[in-house]
């Protein structure tokens, strides 16, 4: 072999080892990639309780109630399913009924959320991208009327 050839098999072995580990950091991170789940995802895949995960979706109406001190508890739906959900702290201030939000936190045992961060919108035009569109794909209907196309509504 030349000293050309050699060149090109060292950097062609050092690509493919390149492509290879990227191949497997992808693979790695495939369930961690998606930013938050909705109730029903939860619901459909079963995710196991005390894993970390974020909740998205709407908080659904007549749902918030305060407990005592920064103790606040709501569910939060897409309009298919309902997921309640504890919150020790301070709620955005833009955190209200009908809008959209993005829990942090662990899911427990018992199916209910225990949220140590509440993500609110920020304008009255703006829902999180990700909720929206898992929403929208999911061909749910946004704002007062909002309904599964099934004309089902939350459970």
């Amino acid at each position: 072999m030349t000293r050309k050839q050699k060149r090109g098999v060292l950097i062609g072995a050092g690509v493919a080892t390149l492509a290879v580990a990227a191949i497997l950091v992808m693979f790695a991170l495939k369930d961690s990639i998606v930013f938050f789940h909705t109730p029903s995802d939860i619901a459909e895949k079963q995710i196991p309780a005390g894993q970390r995960i974020r909740l998205g979706g709407l908080v659904a109406k007549g749902s918030v109630e305060r407990g005592e001190g920064t103790t606040v508890s709501f569910k939060v739906t897409d309009t298919l399913k309902e997921i309640p959900v504890k919150f020790t702290g301070v709620l955005p201030d833009l955190f209200r009924e009908g809008q959209g939000v993005v829990a942090e936190g662990k899911l427990e045992t018992t199916g209910n959320f225990t949220a140590d961060s509440v993500l609110a919108k920020h304008d009255e035009n703006y829902m999180p991208p990700e909720v929206k569109k898992s929403l929208e794909a999911r061909g749910v209907k946004l704002g007062e009327t909002a309904q599964h196309p099934d004309g089902v509504k939350k459970q």
